[in-house]
């Protein structure tokens, strides 16, 4: 072989074991989310880049559409390595504890679930037209309120209207959620109820289109839903310049036992160190705060606990 063949060969083997190397020292994740056309997955979106930017291209994310939590949930139970995916902490218990949706669909795999870092809470708003004068739930009574079908914030605001004694009181529009904000402009509707992250775009549109009042909850009523009480600071929302007090259904980015720990500690300390970025570009993410670690059911990943402690971020001795 001679000299130029040589140098060739020396240059292709050491620009293969760069790439090897390069290659090797990337982390793949899969992460599990929400369906296309929520918000949730914008989220997920957000975090992958995020991922990739914060690590340097050395965490990259890759983003499944789902069909909802409980789906998540059940895949955590056939799914090896770096798999993440998003639901309330409550299902994670249901899962473990064979309840529910879960009767008769145990799996020991549900015990191997752990925790890694909160997202913005499902929150729920009930929104009325400032000029309907309704400023409590008793004064919803004889108003026209948009619901919207199938979602979880359709079945609470359900809920919520009979605990509170509204139930046949008010009169519930047929009209599709995603049209929310041009019914009550146009009259059609008082109100509408709707459950997401805040500020919600939704409410921010309906906000500045046409005005509204957002209904307050007592600690009494936070009491009665069972939920988490969870307050939308005043100015969220123009001319909504007082805090309101609701309710919301925690939502956690879990993993289980199958992913190492130096992955977990990388993930959730990459995830940290980029929310305020997050949060400059979309404000959902302003909302989450390590105290919404109070919210985990079950373990949180070890190398994620690595973290916490390292930032000195307060974690219930529960979830340890």
């Amino acid at each position: 072989m001679n000299f130029l063949a040589k140098t060739a060969l020396t240059g292709l083997c050491a620009a293969a074991l760069a790439f090897s190397s390069s290659a090797g020292a990337e982390t793949r994740i899969t992460y599990k989310s929400a369906k296309s056309s929520s918000s949730y997955y914008q989220m997920a979106v957000q975090i992958a880049e995020a991922m990739k930017k914060g690590s340097g291209s050395g965490i990259i994310v890759t983003v499944e559409e789902s069909q909802g939590s409980v789906q998540n949930v059940k895949e955590a139970a056939a799914r090896s390595g770096n798999y993440v995916f998003t639901t309330p902490p409550v299902l994670v218990k249901l899962a473990q504890k064979e309840l529910a949706m879960f009767k008769g669909k145990g799996n020991p795999k549900y015990a191997e679930i752990r925790a890694l870092f909160p997202i913005p809470s499902l929150t729920m708003h009930f929104v009325m037209r400032a000029d309907s004068g309704a400023k409590s739930f008793a004064d919803m009574s004889g108003k026209t309120i948009l619901l919207g079908k199938g979602s979880f914030g359709a079945r609470e605001g359900a809920k919520y209207l009979k605990l509170f004694g509204l139930e046949g009181k008010v009169k519930l529009a047929n009209v599709e959620l995603n049209a929310a904000a041009n019914a009550l402009k146009n009259k059609q509707i008082d109100g509408f109820v709707t459950a997401g992250s805040w500020p919600a775009p939704n409410v921010i549109e309906a906000a500045a289109s046409t005005g509204i009042t957002l209904i307050s909850l007592s600690d009494e009523q936070v009491k009665q839903t069972k939920r988490t009480r969870l307050i939308i600071p005043g100015g969220t929302y123009a001319g909504v310049d007082t805090d309101t007090v609701t309710t919301s259904l925690p939502v956690i980015a879990h993993t289980t036992t199958a992913m190492d720990d130096a992955t977990a500690y990388a993930l959730t300390k990459t995830y940290w160190e980029q929310k305020k970025v997050m949060g400059s570009a979309n404000a959902w993410w302003n909302g989450v705060s390590g105290d919404l670690l109070a919210n985990v059911y079950g373990k949180i990943h070890p190398g994620a606990l690595k973290y916490y402690d390292e930032a000195g971020i307060k974690v219930p001795d529960s979830a340890r």
